[in-house]
């Protein structure tokens, strides 16, 4: 049966019932594990330490792609796969997963192309292709130097001879994350809580996983479940040892970091695949936020891909990564961009399963694996923000095997062509920006502006969120804290870093009244979020200034 997604209730639900199913984890596979199993009829509970998307899985490239790298890795069949899962999202979500085209210039030397490297990518772009890329309906084409120049005016003239055109898709990564979870609560009875940590696992006389033990609210909740799924990115060497005991070392972090930028410092109508010299990889320049006259507000730069062994709870981008990302950007075009045009950044942490070689963490497998430990706690680890929904049925597939006496109808996937809340035709009249972050429910949203009209304010200056999706965020999205409204339920803090600290105070009395919040409280609340844009503020320093080697 259907739930709601209020937290209060499924806090008295987790310390109430019993579940099939219960997952530690609400990033992107957490949350589709806990679709696939309640879409089976499985009872499923889901509980996140911090919030929905919170870790890497708001903090991705915002790519629902197959990864062209992929195949001169030779990793065709992942390729294929994600393709494939690409096509089922587009299906299942198409008010958030969109047609995105890259373009990937073609630089001259001298004023000749290399052709060795032009053969080689025109031999990836068919295999892109074929490998599922035409899915999408449309095939690669190559571009001469005035088609290329405008897509992105401000590449280099004199270098530019060409480029490559292909397609792939796009989506806002947290809110893809947090309506996987709406769906698998409010059209399939998960029970799903943010803010509640596991601190213990518990076991039966046989020594088997039987629930665990959860904090939230400062009061412990025991959980109790048949099964029990790890599938907490980064963290699940931490789940692990709760369930395994000693010191687990599965996970390879891999940091990567984005920044952002004005869309006029760029100019780019599409995104863009810019190589990186001597370091055999391309970061993708992509723009954000469209304008009715079809120019952007934002551009966004990345990603990074190195090796990680600091801190997994808060990775910070460093004056060494600003750099990075901002020599490989002006090394592609003719209007350098300086660290006093960075208006956002964001840093995550991929959770790679290591390998039995060591080398580059760009070079290791994004396949994912699934393990059973001796006491019956399944984690699913690696793979990636595309693949999840097929992560997810792999993962509820070993669950099923421990589980034994599961119920027919519940041998049968049904998450292929579930489509996800909201992904039903949008009524004609919804403003554009509604309609692409929340579909067919945006009426929902549009109500509270019909019953107070400054709830079509601007919720932070300079950026399209309105007052009403803070409020609607609260009431019907379980956010309970300013970073949740304004990192994840909308992306102010990684589009407009210091608007967004401007505006706290006032978000956070917004959200007071339906939180409880008194005037104090609301306060402390805004003053730990500018602390958070603080500390982002500091960790980031001052970016290099040696920008063009």
């Amino acid at each position: 049966m259907p739930r709601s997604f209020d937290r209060a209730d499924s806090l008295r639900a987790l310390g109430e019932e019993t579940f099939d199913v219960l997952v530690i984890g609400g990033g992107i596979t957490g949350a589709g594990v806990a679709l696939d199993a309640a879409s089976r009829g499985l009872r499923t509970a889901l509980v996140e330490r911090d919030d929905f998307a919170s870790g890497t899985s708001s903090k991705s490239s915002k790519m629902v792609h197959g990864g062209l790298r992929y195949l001169q890795n030779g990793d065709v069949r992942l390729v294929y796969e994600a393709l494939r899962e690409r096509q089922r999202l587009r299906h299942n979500a198409p008010h958030l997963v969109r047609l995105l085209p890259f373009l990937i210039p073609l630089f001259s030397k001298d004023g000749l192309i290399n052709p060795k490297v032009a053969r080689a990518l025109g031999s990836a772009m068919w295999m892109y292709d074929l490998t599922g890329g035409a899915r999408i309906g449309k095939l690669h084409k190559r571009l001469k130097k005035a088609a290329a120049a405008a897509h992105m005016p401000t590449l280099p003239e004199e270098r530019l001879a060409g480029a490559y055109l292909y397609y792939d898709a796009g989506a806002d990564d947290a809110r893809l994350t947090l309506t996987i979870a709406r769906t698998a609560a409010l059209d399939h009875g998960a029970v799903v809580a943010n803010h509640a940590a596991v601190v213990e696992l518990t076991h039966d006389e046989a020594g088997q996983v039987s629930g665990a033990v959860i904090e939230a609210d400062g009061r412990s909740i025991t959980v109790a479940a048949r099964s029990v799924v790890n599938a907490a990115g980064v963290w699940s060497d931490e789940v692990r040892a709760l369930d395994e005991g000693g010191n687990p070392d599965t996970i390879r972090p891999a940091k990567g970091i984005h920044i952002t930028v004005p869309w006029t410092k760029v100019r780019n109508d599409i995104a863009v695949v810019v190589p990186v010299p001597k370091d055999r990889r391309s970061v993708f320049v992509v723009p954000w936020l469209p304008q009715p006259d079809g120019t952007f507000l934002l551009t966004y730069i990345g990603t990074t891909d190195t090796d990680y062994d600091g801190p997994i709870d808060d990775p910070q981008c460093t004056p060494e990564d600003v750099g990075y990302l901002l020599r490989a950007i002006n090394l592609s075009v003719r209007e350098p961009l300086m660290a006093t045009d960075v208006v956002g950044t964001w840093a995550g942490l991929r959770p790679l399963v290591k390998a039995a070689t060591t080398g580059r963490t760009a070079d290791l497998s994004r396949r994912h694996k699934v393990l059973v430990s001796d006491f019956g706690v399944v984690s699913i680890m690696g793979g990636k923000l595309t693949t999840y929904r097929e992560m997810a049925e792999d993962t509820v597939e070993a669950v099923l095997k421990r589980l034994g006496n599961a119920p027919r109808s519940a041998k049968r996937c049904r998450t292929r062509r579930l489509v996800l809340r909201g992904g039903a035709a949008v009524p004609t009249g919804t403003p554009g920006h509604l309609a692409d972050r929340f579909g067919s429910e945006s009426a929902a949203v549009m109500a509270l502006i019909d019953v107070d009209p400054t709830m079509g304010d601007p919720l932070v200056e300079g950026l399209p969120y309105l007052r009403a999706e803070a409020l609607h965020a609260v009431r019907h999205e379980m956010a309970t804290t300013v970073d949740d409204v304004l990192a994840r339920r909308t992306r102010a803090r990684l589009q407009a870093r210091d608007a967004s600290a401007a505006a706290a105070v006032a978000v956070a009395h917004l959200m007071a009244t339906d939180l409880g919040w008194s005037a104090e409280e609301a306060n402390r609340q805004a003053a730990a979020y500018v602390a958070l844009i603080d500390a982002e503020r500091s960790a980031t320093g001052r970016a290099q200034t040696d920008l063009v080697p």
